[in-house]
Order: C-alpha cells, then structure tokens, then sequence
C-alpha cells in the first residue's frame, strides 16, 4: 500500500509550527495568509486553515483588524507549562526505568560529562543541547508513545519561550549536573517512585529558580 502524502494544508502547518518553534516567526510576527500562500505554493485555503489550527495550538492569536500574529510570550506560561513538563518527565522517566540497557545508562554519563565541559568553557547553548539529550535519550525507551508525543510538543513551546524573552536566564548549572547524576544513580535500580519524584523535583527545581530570578528582577 502506498504511503499517504501529507495534504498542502499539514505542509503549511509543519512549516509554519516549524518557523514559530525555531524562533523565526517572533512573538508577535504578522501571519499574512495571501503572502504564506504564495511562498509556499498554495492556494489561501490550506493557509487558513493551517494558521487556524496553530491558533488552536496556542501559537497564534486572532486580533480584530490586524490578522494573525504569533502569540506574545506570558512568563506565567512558562511557569505552568514547565511545571507540567515535571509531571510528564517524572512519569515517562519511571516508565522508561526497567527498559534502559547498560549502554544507554553510560550513554547518560557521558552526556552528563559533556555538560561538565560545557559548563566549564561558559558554553551555555551547548549546556542546554546536552541537557535537552539528556531526557530525551530517556524518554526515547519509554513505551507510551503518547506521552512521548505530549513531552514533545511541550518541550518544543518551552524552548520557544527560551528563545526568545528569557535567553538570558541562566541555566542552573552545577545543581543540574548533579540532580542528572542522582536520576541515573536511581535507574540503576528498581525504586520505581524514587525515580519518578526525583525526575519530577528535577524539573520543578528549574520552575523555583525562575521564580526566584522573577523576585530579583521585580526588585531591581
């Protein structure tokens, strides 16, 4: 059977998901469906209906005699949205736990290492490269395919926000490093719910120093 082909209105979408993700399309950029059609070798219908989808998603905003923009970046959002990121980690990290093989268990390591390095050299985009692998070569052995898919989509919106307002919080370094090394410590066990608070405190601690950087800047 022959494989599907995506239609011209899941091509718009990707693309546009894409733009807005990666940071291209800032907060705030107008999406004009005359000119996003005829760059992208549609018609406006599946331009419509792509832009209306990612409004759905979140990303994009209708406002009254403007159109669609990209939506704005609400600090709050980042907050609850990394603060739902721990629940999911925490559960897929326990899931993936008894499906970790040695190899991935030092695959680990020496990603943890590379973040030591980074850290030493002031490398903060490497840093959060290696951080981002670091759960992500977790989650890669856990079974549910859904909950994957939903610490995904909402690493990708966080990332976003990283991106653009907040690039200048710093990463938490050292205490990172060391929480990454306590979780691997425990996947080499059986404490199924050691693994999942200790996962979920992880990413919890980053929503308590964004608070705390909050309070400073509020302060200064």
């Amino acid at each position: 059977m022959a494989e599907q082909r995506p239609t011209k209105q899941q091509l718009v979408y990707d693309e546009l998901r894409k733009r807005i993700l990666s940071g291209t399309y800032g907060p705030g950029f107008r999406l004009v469906i005359d000119a996003i059609a005829g760059e992208l070798g549609v018609s406006a219908v599946p331009a419509r209906e792509a832009i209306r989808r990612l409004e759905a998603e979140g990303l994009v905003i209708f406002e009254p005699q403007v159109g669609a923009r990209v939506s704005p970046v609400d600090p709050g959002q980042f907050v609850e949205e990394l603060s739902v990121l721990a629940v999911l980690e925490g559960y897929a990290t326990a899931l993936a736990a008894p499906l970790l093989a040695p190899a991935d268990i030092q695959k680990l390591r020496d990603i943890n290492a590379g973040m030591v390095e980074c850290l030493d050299r002031m490398d903060s985009l490497g840093f959060g490269s290696l951080n981002r692998d670091f759960h992500a070569a977790i989650y890669a052995r856990c079974p549910n395919p859904y909950l994957v898919e939903l610490i995904e989509a909402t690493a990708a919106r966080l990332d976003r926000i990283r991106r653009t307002v907040f690039v200048q919080i710093p990463y938490r370094g050292k205490a990172s490093i060391a929480e990454h090394d306590r979780i691997i410590d425990l996947l080499g066990g059986d404490d199924s719910a050691a693994i999942e608070a200790a996962a979920r405190a992880h990413k919890l601690n980053t929503v308590t120093s964004f608070r705390e950087w909050q309070a400073s800047q509020a302060s200064s």
